[in-house]
């Protein structure tokens, strides 16, 4: 019988995340601009079989060969799922047109909701003060300390160097050569997706407000609930606060049989 966390986890797989110790980010960051490129050339709406054709048929992406090309649809699709069916990537499609400047805090949830290896330096990247120079052999350090045995020195350079790279892209980085930890631009869209993970995980009301999700803002900069009721009043969510007790609701994001996924991981520990 499978365990406990086993079962949350099975049940969190059908609602787009990704677990064990496998990720694209062993050879790839997050491909922000490769991101963007696909959806700027298809449909919100498009299917994968149009993100296939965008990519390798169209190549869209411009990369120099076919396999090259499907190598890149491959680590998309690892890191955000690439179908309509998927809960998470149809909340980051939403999202996605409406600020580009969110784009990249976007990018990053949904990242770290499928790569696990990406969402093991989490802890590291965002208990850093921020000013804080951040150095590749101290991002090497925690892969190697993680992942004991596992990869090469040369590999874990590369690790450690796409890592960085994903961080600085979502701006919680800043710098080439030199890194130093920074805020990330704190947008309605982007604390839209921040709650909707954590409600995915089974949270609600206050709850919502205190997942690991929400350490990707720089809480002396961004007011979560100033962005919620903006996000509110956009439509993105609804959110009401009243005497304290605080509601947060996602209408049209989930279809009947995901809530009640969601529903049965939330009362799986």
């Amino acid at each position: 019988m499978a365990n406990v966390t086993d079962q949350r986890q099975r049940l969190l797989s059908q609602l787009g995340f990704r677990f064990g110790i496998n990720g694209p980010h062993a050879a790839r960051t997050m491909m922000l601009d490769d991101l963007r490129a696909l959806f700027s050339h298809t449909s919100p709406s498009a299917t994968y079989k149009d993100y296939v054709t965008a990519v390798v048929e169209e190549n869209v992406l411009g990369k120099p060969t076919k396999k090259a090309r499907e190598l890149a649809l491959r680590h998309l699709t690892t890191l955000y799922g690439m179908e309509s069916e998927n809960p998470v990537f149809r909340a980051l499609r939403r999202l996605w047109p409406l600020d580009e400047a969110a784009q990249p805090l976007l990018a990053l949830a949904v990242s770290l909701a499928r790569d696990p290896l990406l969402k093991s330096t989490q802890k590291f990247f965002l208990t850093q003060p921020l000013g804080t120079p951040i150095s590749r052999e101290s991002v090497e350090a925690v892969l190697g300390a993680t992942y004991p045995n596992r990869f090469s020195a040369a590999s874990l350079k590369s690790f450690a160097q796409n890592v960085a790279g994903t961080w600085t892209s979502a701006g919680i980085l800043v710098g080439r050569v030199r890194k130093f930890r920074a805020a990330p631009k704190p947008c309605p869209e982007a604390l839209t997706m921040l709650l909707f993970l954590s409600h995915l995980e089974g949270r609600t009301g206050q709850r919502l407000f205190s997942s690991d999700w929400m350490n990707l803002l720089d809480q002396s900069s961004a007011d979560p609930e100033a962005l919620a009721a903006s996000a509110s009043h956009r439509g993105l969510l609804v959110f009401m606060n009243a005497g304290g007790v605080k509601e947060v609701r996602f209408p049209g994001y989930l279809t009947p049989l995901e809530e009640q996924i969601r529903q049965e991981a939330s009362h799986v520990d």
